[in-house]
């Protein structure tokens, strides 16, 4: 359930040498242990600086945003907390009680926004998308990475500095890449579901069949992202790896 990844970059300041992210994907309310002790204990024992979750925190067919919040209110304790939508979230009635209930709880709620991580003098900006779907619902006309594309440029502006992406999204990396990101969390591809030898992974949404971009470090460039494959189920509710 645990993977990891090691950037490296000129670009990242000297005062975050050893910094730790955990991230936490496509939970789609799931629990392991009871109240989710068992990935709450994962998470504290990783030492991490800060926390992302990055989208389907609750599952839209079986919503339960008690179980999210409960989360939500332990791992804060842990370390600082920042939250993206995903394509679930999108599609939920109760989406505003999830949101400020996550707020309440002292999660930082990144809806196309950005915020400065600083340590010793260092700074990075850390950038937060909402998943497109609250904007454009399944992208019949091809528009959303053009309009993901305009949405980025304007919350970096001018900065030359590196900046860390929240996005659910990761068949946006090209457009991501094309924007001078430095690293991008993502996930949604559940791994491709089913992995093969050989091959990886076999379906994903919103990439279909042989997924390009569905678990692992990718890179293009200066930008590297990390595609979590994501510890809940959705619409099947298996995988074989």
């Amino acid at each position: 359930m645990v993977s990891t990844a090691a950037i490296s970059s000129s670009r990242i300041p000297p005062a975050f040498s050893g910094f730790r992210i955990a991230q936490v994907s496509d939970l789609h309310n799931a629990e392991f242990g009871k109240d989710n002790s068992t990935l709450l204990r994962m998470l504290s024992e990783s030492g991490p600086d800060i926390i992302v979750i990055t989208g389907d925190l609750v599952d839209s067919a079986h919503t339960d945003i008690d179980t999210a919040l409960s989360f939500a209110k332990e791992a804060v304790q842990i370390a600082p907390v920042y939250y993206v939508t995903g394509n679930h979230e999108a599609r939920l009635t109760e989406y505003d009680r999830l949101r400020t209930g996550l707020e309440t709880a002292g999660v930082t709620v990144l809806e196309d926004k950005t915020v400065w991580l600083e340590r010793d003098g260092g700074r990075i900006m850390l950038i937060g998308l909402s998943d497109p779907d609250f904007t454009v619902k399944g992208d019949m006309f091809g528009e959303v990475p053009s309009m993901v594309g305009t949405k980025l440029k304007s919350l970096a502006g001018s900065e030359v500095s590196y900046t860390i992406l929240l996005s659910h999204r990761p068949e946006l990396f090209e457009t991501y890449a094309g924007c001078g990101i430095g690293l991008v969390l993502s996930g949604h591809a559940h791994g491709g579901q089913f992995r093969l030898p050989l091959i990886g992974g076999l379906i994903a949404p919103d990439q279909g069949l042989f997924p390009k971009f569905d678990a692992g470090l990718y890179t293009d460039d200066s930008t590297d992202m990390v595609v979590s494959r994501g510890i809940g189920n959705s619409i099947i509710p298996f995988r074989f790896k």
